[in-house]
C-alpha cells in the first residue's frame, strides 16, 4: 500500500466550475427531493444563485446539511432497506466533497475494488473472480458484512480521511454530513454510527472505511473481490480460507463492523456461490432466483389485467427487460435458457393483459408477430449481440497457463 500524503488547502479547490458539475452529476442521476421539498427542477429554476449561495457556505464553513429523508425499499421476504434522501443543496454538497476527495484516495485503493471506482463496474469484478477461480482459487468465503452501512463507526471512517487530508474545514463539512441525522415519521433521530445509503458521499467513504481491509488481506497473501461492502475471498485450501476469515473478522472489528453469521459461508466453486446478483459455479454463471424474481415482480406491476396494453406500458416493460438483460447478458453469463424461459412468461402476461384473462387458445390470437409490432422487447434479443463475441475466459475446467499474481499491479504476491 502506497504511503498516504497529507493534502491541505482543499476549500480553495472549490470554485463555480466545480459547483456547476456537481449540479449535472446530481441532475443526471436524478433523484426526489429531500425533508425541504425542493425538486432538482426547482433547484435549477434559479440555479446560478443557489450554487453562489452554497460555493459561499461551503468555503467560509457555515454550512450547515438538512437531515436525509428517510424511506424504506423492498428486499424481498418481506424486509425493507433503509433509504436517506438528502436535499438537492446537500447532494450538490456531497458531490462537492467527492470530486476533491476522489482523485485523493483512488490511488491507495487495491486494484481489486471495484464498486463506485472509476472506469470500474461489476462486471470486471466477477470477471476478475472467474479469472481467480480458474487459477486454482476454488476455496470461496461468501462474505457478508451485517448492516455495513448502519453500524460503521464515524470515528474510524474520519480517522481514515485525517490520515489523507489536512484540511480542517472539509473534515468538519464530511463530519456534518454523517451526523445529519434522519428524519422518520416527522422524528429527527440523531445518526452516530454509519452513513446513510442513499447519500453520494456514502460510497466514497465505504470505499475508504473497507480500504484497511483490502490491503490487509493483501499483506497476507489472500485474493479477493470486493464491490463496496460485497467480498468474497478466494483460497486454494479450506486451512487458507478459514485463516483468511479470522483475519477479516479482527480487521472489522476496530471498525464496529461484523461478518453476517446467517450469510457468510464457507463454500467452492464447485458448490457455487452468489455474488454481484449472479449464481457463479464450476458449472455455469446464471441469474440468482432473487434477480428472477424481482424481475417478475417489475413485471407484474407493469402487466396488470385492469390496464390497458398501449404505448407507454410497452415502452416502461421494454426499459424494465433492457434494463435487466445489459446487466445479465455478457460474455461470461450462460442466462440464455432463463432468458427464453422469461420471455415465455412475459408474454403469457401480455397476452392475460390483451385479452384480460388466461387462456391458452390467446396464444394463437395473439400471436408473436403481433406483439412485436407492438414494440415489444425480449431479453433473448440481447443476446444475438454476444455470438459473435470470443468469450474473455476458456470454458469451466478448461486449462489455463499462468497465475493470478501476474497482473500487473496485483497485491499480494
Amino acid at each position: 500500500m502506497k504511503l498516504p500524503i497529507k493534502h491541505h488547502s482543499l476549500t480553495g479547490r472549490i470554485t463555480a466550475e466545480l459547483m456547476r458539475q456537481a449540479f449535472k452529476n446530481v441532475k443526471r442521476h436524478r433523484g426526489a427531493a429531500g425533508i425541504d421539498k425542493v425538486s432538482i427542477g426547482m433547484f435549477e429554476a434559479n440555479l446560478d444563485q443557489n450554487l453562489a449561495a452554497l460555493m459561499r457556505d461551503l468555503k467560509t464553513g457555515t454550512f450547515q446539511p438538512l437531515p436525509v429523508r428517510r424511506v424504506y425499499l423492498p428486499k424481498g421476504q418481506g424486509r425493507f432497506r433503509p433509504l436517506g434522501i438528502p436535499a438537492v443543496r446537500d447532494r450538490v454538497a456531497q458531490d462537492v466533497l467527492r470530486q476533491l476527495l476522489s482523485p485523493l484516495f483512488e490511488p491507495l485503493f487495491h486494484c481489486d475494488s471495484f464498486g463506485f471506482r472509476p472506469r470500474r463496474n461489476c462486471h470486471q469484478a466477477l470477471e476478475r473472480v472467474l479469472e481467480l477461480c480458474q487459477h486454482g482459487y476454488t476455496q470461496v468465503l461468501d462474505a457478508d458484512i451485517d448492516q455495513f452501512f448502519d453500524n460503521l463507526l464515524q470515528s474510524a471512517m474520519m480517522q481514515e480521511l485525517r490520515d489523507v487530508v489536512a484540511d480542517g474545514n472539509i473534515l468538519n463539512l464530511v463530519e456534518r454530513f454523517l451526523r445529519a441525522g434522519v428524519l422518520e415519521q416527522g422524528i429527527r433521530k440523531p445518526t452516530l454510527r454509519g452513513t446513510p445509503q442513499g447519500g453520494v458521499l456514502s460510497p466514497l467513504l465505504a470505499n475508504i472505511a473497507l480500504n484497511v481491509l483490502d490491503w490487509q488481506l493483501a499483506e497476507h497473501g489472500c485474493h479477493f473481490v470486493r464491490y463496496a461492502d460485497d467480498f468474497v475471498v478466494l483460497a486454494r485450501s479450506q486451512e487458507q480460507l478459514k485463516e483468511a476469515r479470522a483475519l477479516v473478522e479482527r480487521t472489522l472489528t476496530p471498525l464496529g463492523l461484523t461478518l453476517s453469521a446467517d450469510k457468510t459461508t464457507l463454500t467452492t466453486f464447485g458448490q457455487g456461490f452468489t455474488f454481484l446478483g449472479f449464481e457463479v459455479s464450476s458449472r455455469t454463471v446464471r441469474m440468482r432466483a432473487k434477480a428472477v424474481e424481482k424481475l417478475k415482480t417489475s413485471v407484474r406491476e407493469l402487466t396488470r389485467r385492469c390496464h390497458n396494453l398501449d404505448a407507454q406500458v410497452v415502452g416502461k416493460l421494454n426499459a424494465v427487460v433492457r434494463g435487466v438483460a445489459n446487466y445479465f447478458a455478457t460474455g461470461f453469463s450462460r442466462v440464455a435458457n432463463q432468458f427464453r424461459t422469461l420471455d415465455r412468461w412475459l408474454r403469457m402476461r401480455l397476452r392475460c393483459m390483451k385479452r384480460k384473462r388466461k387462456s391458452r387458445r390467446d396464444n394463437l390470437r395473439v400471436r408473436l408477430k403481433h406483439l412485436r409490432r407492438l414494440g415489444v422487447v425480449y431479453l433473448s434479443d440481447f443476446l444475438k449481440r454476444l455470438r459473435s463475441k470470443v468469450p474473455r475466459f476458456p470454458p469451466w475446467g478448461a486449462s489455463t497457463r499462468g497465475s493470478p499474481g501476474a497482473r500487473k499491479g496485483h497485491a499480494g504476491k
